[in-house]
């Protein structure tokens, strides 16, 4: 099979696999994709909110998410790190409470990772996906079970490292990532949260799906409809 449109053939090694790219076009459309989606969730985003937060995560990342879709046609000719980049500056400015630093400081570790790149293979994915990761952890102070985006972001991770291991295409890979990711996001509902303003709340936390998990999932998700739309592109 030829590659054509955004993708090129990489030959990798003895497995002989074609490796697929994604472009700067499609973490464009990554984050419109994402604002669209964030709107469609917003009020399901905010119920979750309502019984362990401030019941503001839904509008609150629908407007950060708004703003980023607003300043993205200015940023036609640019890179990947640097349309990441802003879509995370924007997301600090302009998203409340915890959510807006948390993801805002992803999207600028992940684009200082692909800073300069027009195009983006899976194992760079992989280092910008580590690196915001990284960024959250640091930023949030939290761990891997204490009931927060970290619980979907980190199987997603793991899950996405170890299908390019086994190599694994990248919509492949991705849609392990994303079954992981959804694993996670369910595994918050028993958890007792120990961080954010849901740990106010002790035992009465457990038995709520965490909103941040669960908003994180969405973005996840939404990258995935990308790629493979993109696949189909071939």
């Amino acid at each position: 099979m030829g590659c054509a449109g955004a993708y090129r053939c990489v030959a990798m090694g003895s497995i002989g696999r074609e490796a697929m790219e994604i472009t700067a076009d499609h973490m464009i459309h990554f984050l419109e994709r994402v604002a669209e989606r964030i709107a469609e969730r917003r009020d399901e985003l905010t119920q979750l909110d309502s019984p362990i937060g401030d019941a503001d995560h839904g509008s609150n990342l629908d407007r950060g998410f708004s703003a980023v879709l607003a300043r993205l046609p200015a940023l036609a000719d640019q890179d990947i790190g640097a349309i990441l980049r802003n879509a995370g500056t924007t997301l600090v400015s302009t998203v409340g409470g915890s959510s807006g630093p948390l993801y805002g400081t992803a999207f600028i570790r992940a684009g200082g990772i692909l800073a300069g790149k027009m195009s983006a293979n899976a194992e760079d994915l992989l280092a910008a996906l580590e690196a915001g990761l990284e960024g959250i952890i640091a930023r949030g102070k939290a761990q891997p079970g204490e009931k927060t985006m970290i619980d979907t972001i980190a199987p997603c991770a793991a899950a996405f490292r170890a299908a390019i291991a086994d190599h694994q295409d990248l919509p492949e890979a991705l849609r392990r990532a994303v079954a992981a990711a959804e694993i996670g996001m369910h595994a918050t509902i028993p958890m007792l949260a120990t961080k954010g303003r849901a740990s106010y709340l002790g035992e009465r936390s457990i038995g709520h799906q965490d909103p941040g998990a669960t908003s994180a999932f969405y973005l996840i998700q939404a990258f995935l409809e990308i790629v493979v739309e993109a696949q189909g592109e071939q």
